[in-house]
């Protein structure tokens, strides 16, 4: 029998089929991820960390194959997984190992629906369970192998408390009437990792730079064909792109046109070993820019055309604000947990008549209808009306 917060290290199939005996009975366990994506070219799936009370599994998808053992266990809806601020996990977790996490809860979804000043895991645990864990790995690049046993242990703290703070957070919202509100968030998660794929395709690499929005179409042409070719650099090399050169010194790459190696390297925060390897291809590149017929220039992209609201709706929206803000000092919540500005926006575009038909709208939990429906319905009818939410503190 492991002792109390044991650390185990998976790299193998052995190790990995011992996970399936520890858990077989465990109903909860805590989960977390490590990705690359601050060092390396993708932020693909480097680490990942399960934790039962009496000990913490840290498993390695870069030495095996790891969907055989996580799916059975993740995608049991009768097992709960809990995160913390798990929105990106479960999005890598399906991504990477096609695993549908079916049972999340997130120790920061509840945290923020309690009102906590801040909702970081190191200030959580701090403040309710007086533990102290550092940060010194938290930008460390977990592609690297082999890792140290004091980055394996740092992984691991990430989990191994989430049990207990998921426990004391969840009694205090019971206690305050607000654990269902929890709970649909925490659907709403689950849902919203599921159907991630959905999402729009990467939009123009060119709307990343602020600079590019007052670049003439040359310009933008230039910026946009230099980030390819740092791409295509970062990806052989396997390295985030702003670790190749910085955007900055790409953005006066194009403003000053260099023709040389020399005026290329003398750019400030571009690197000379850079300029030297890789110099040659870049200064071809903006010839060829250079020689575009203007008829083949793509400009910066226009943003997308939307529907200005009518001045009925800005009014609404306005009534909207002020009913929410109010609430949210009843609640003492933050006013965009209790309802964000553009669910206004959309209530107030949708202008519904009844609690059915502004829970209808798709921005709007069951909860929110639920605390502040009738505030909010007041405030499009334009009467007068003092919200008062349900579990407001005395």
């Amino acid at each position: 029998m492991p002792a109390q917060g044991a650390i185990t290290y998976v790299e193998t199939h052995d190790a990995a089929r011992r996970i399936e005996h520890a858990v077989q009975s465990v109903r909860t366990l805590g989960l977390d991820c490590e990705a690359a994506g601050l060092h390396r070219y993708s932020d693909r799936l480097c680490l990942v960390q399960l934790s039962v009370l009496s000990e913490t599994f840290v498993l390695d998808p870069l030495a095996l194959d790891l969907r055989p053992y996580l799916k059975p266990l993740l995608e049991d809806p009768q097992r709960r997984i809990v995160l913390h601020g798990g929105d990106f996990d479960l999005r890598l977790l399906a991504r990477d190992l096609d695993v549908a996490v079916a049972n999340p809860a997130d120790t920061q979804i509840a945290a923020s629906l309690l009102g906590e000043p801040a909702v970081g895991l190191q200030d959580l645990l701090a403040r309710r369970l007086n533990i102290r864990v550092s940060k010194r790995f938290q930008k460390a690049d977990w592609a690297r192998r082999p890792l140290t046993r004091k980055m394996i242990h740092y992984a691991a703290g990430d989990t191994r408390h989430l049990h207990r703070l998921i426990a004391i957070l969840e009694k205090e919202l019971s206690k305050r009437g607000r654990l269902h509100w929890a709970q649909e968030e925490y659907r709403r998660l689950a849902a919203s990792a599921a159907n991630a794929h959905e999402e729009d395709a990467a939009p123009d690499p060119v709307t990343r730079f602020k600079e590019a929005q007052r670049m003439d179409d040359r310009s933008v042409a230039a910026l946009r064909e230099i980030i390819g070719w740092r791409d295509r650099i970062a990806r052989a090399r396997d390295r985030a792109p702003g670790r190749i050169v910085n955007n900055a010194a790409l953005v006066e790459v194009v403003a000053r046109r260099p023709a040389s190696i020399e005026a290329l390297a003398a750019i400030r925060g571009f690197p000379a070993w850079l300029a030297e390897a890789q110099g040659p291809s870049l200064l071809d590149v903006l010839d060829q820019v250079a020689r575009l017929p203007d008829s083949a220039l793509s400009p910066y992209p226009p943003a997308p055309r939307a529907t200005r609201p009518t001045e009925e709706e800005e009014a609404a929206f306005d009534r909207l604000k002020k009913a929410r803000n109010r609430a949210a000092e009843c609640l003492k919540l933050d006013r965009g947990i209790v309802m964000p500005n553009h669910a206004l926006q959309n209530i107030a575009a949708a202008a519904p008549k009844n609690l059915a038909a502004l829970a209808a709208i798709p921005e709007v939990r069951q909860w929110q209808a639920e605390t502040i429906g009738e505030a909010l319905l007041a405030a499009l009818r334009q009467t007068p009306a003092t919200p008062n939410p349900p579990n407001s503190p005395p």
